[in-house]
């Protein structure tokens, strides 16, 4: 199984993005977790140019999607929801609406780590959101990273071990989630 791993951070020393390498060191056996790059170089969406040939980035960000078994997000919060970034990578991949979509029917889960209080718990939330109104198969999880800058350390790597457990935990159960939806289609 293919999991494609989509922060919605920039920063090259981002904790969503530590999160989604240590979702991919603790998958289980057999389960490929591959980190999706270039989200900065995605277009605001814009209608005018979701044509039959878009924008090469939009292109491959859908063939992306398309061509995983299930997708696996981790989302900053900026004032108070999802980064303008991943907004417009939820806005280009939802399109065309419908089952031909890349997202239609995708098994999905969303992860957020932040250095608050309260780890991107509203970014997530309205990410979740997004994904279910675009179709995607939303996993009911939740995994608020809160005060990120002490569950890392200073290379990215995910020391918190009670953390550790739950995003292997997170990895599974989006597996099992993905199966279980090929199994009934």
């Amino acid at each position: 199984m293919r999991v494609l791993a989509i922060s919605g951070s920039l920063r090259a020393a981002s904790h969503n993005t530590a999160l989604l390498r240590a979702a991919a060191e603790l998958a289980p056996a057999g389960v490929e977790v591959v980190r999706y790059t270039g989200l900065e170089l995605l277009p605001p969406y814009n209608e005018d140019h979701d044509t039959d040939e878009p924008p090469y980035e939009v292109e491959r960000l859908r063939d992306a999607i398309a061509s995983a078994d299930a997708v696996l997000f981790a989302t900053p919060e900026f004032n108070g929801t999802l980064p303008g970034q991943l907004k417009h990578a939820l806005d280009w991949a939802s399109r065309p609406y419908g089952e031909a979509s890349s997202l239609w029917g995708k098994p999905v889960a969303v992860v957020g780590a932040s250095i608050t209080d309260y780890g991107a718990v509203w970014a997530q939330d309205h990410l979740r959101k997004g994904l279910g109104i675009a179709g995607a198969r939303v996993l009911d999880i939740e995994l608020p990273v809160s005060k990120a800058q002490e569950r890392f350390d200073e290379d990215g790597v995910l020391i918190d071990l009670e953390l550790r457990d739950r995003v292997a935990e997170i990895v599974g159960d989006l597996v099992d989630h993905g199966r279980q939806l090929a199994k009934a289609a």
